[in-house]
């Protein structure tokens, strides 16, 4: 199955990177609706979407009112938004208030079921993070491969979360941070790549993918994977439409 990575920065959209957004084009479904989801329609390959946030912050939500002019309107009445309750509520009164966005979102809101089960005989579970304002990660099973996205949370080798995405295939998780000198990765709710590298060593995951880095960094050699090889060797710096086979 193919993963794309269509939007891999954090925070706010950079010459290289957008923000929070990944598809899995052969069965419809996106994992958060960043500025990144202006490239759906590009890999558009099923007749409806499931989107699933894990949040309400702008960066991971702010594509969702992209989608109207780029997909199809049979698509768009048949995709659903798949959030906390209080989530979708507030993407609702807030970010399609008439006065910022006068067009009512023609795709449906459902509240996210632990569980929800997914083409090809897949299932979609979540598991709360620690996050300013409350977050979700991700796994996503089937018989023969899994799937784990974890973003804006704080990593750490006993981190709440660690079974829930202990021995999954492909992990993509957070690395807003190279490094954490000042304790700014607990102060923010995110994760800094040392920690995160211990984590996957420990759950022993098959594979890390790295994503949501700081727009701030210049250059993505600043990111120092390869010192996060010495802890789990199989690394990957997530860049944007990377596509991933698992």
């Amino acid at each position: 199955m193919k993963l794309v990575l269509l939007g891999t920065g954090g925070y706010y959209a950079n010459d290289r990177r957008q923000t929070a957004c990944l598809m899995l084009p052969e069965i419809g479904v996106v994992l958060d609706a960043g500025s990144a989801m202006f490239r759906v329609g590009e890999y558009l390959a099923t007749e409806r979407l499931d989107i699933f946030l894990t949040h309400a912050h702008l960066d991971h939500v702010i594509g969702l009112t992209h989608l109207l002019d780029l997909l199809p309107a049979d698509v768009l009445a048949a995709t659903t938004v798949h959030g906390r309750p209080e989530k979708l509520a507030a993407v609702r009164e807030h970010l399609f208030a008439e006065p910022l966005f006068p067009v009512s979102p023609p795709f449906r809101f459902e509240q996210l079921k632990n569980g929800c089960p997914l083409p090809s005989g897949g299932r979609l579970s979540c598991f709360p993070l620690s996050h300013p304002g409350g977050s979700l990660g991700f796994r996503l099973d089937w018989p023969n491969r899994s799937l784990a996205y974890v973003t804006d949370t704080t990593a750490a080798p006993d981190a709440a979360y660690l079974d829930q995405i202990r021995g999954v295939n492909v992990l993509v998780h957070e690395a807003y941070f190279d490094e954490d000198t000042r304790g700014r990765a607990e102060l923010t709710g995110h994760s800094s790549l040392p920690n995160v590298a211990r984590l996957a060593a420990r759950a022993q995951v098959g594979r890390l993918v790295l994503v949501h880095v700081n727009p701030q960094l210049p250059r993505d050699e600043e990111i120092d994977v390869g010192r996060a090889k010495s802890i789990f060797n199989n690394i990957q710096l997530g860049r944007d439409r990377m596509e991933l086979e698992f």
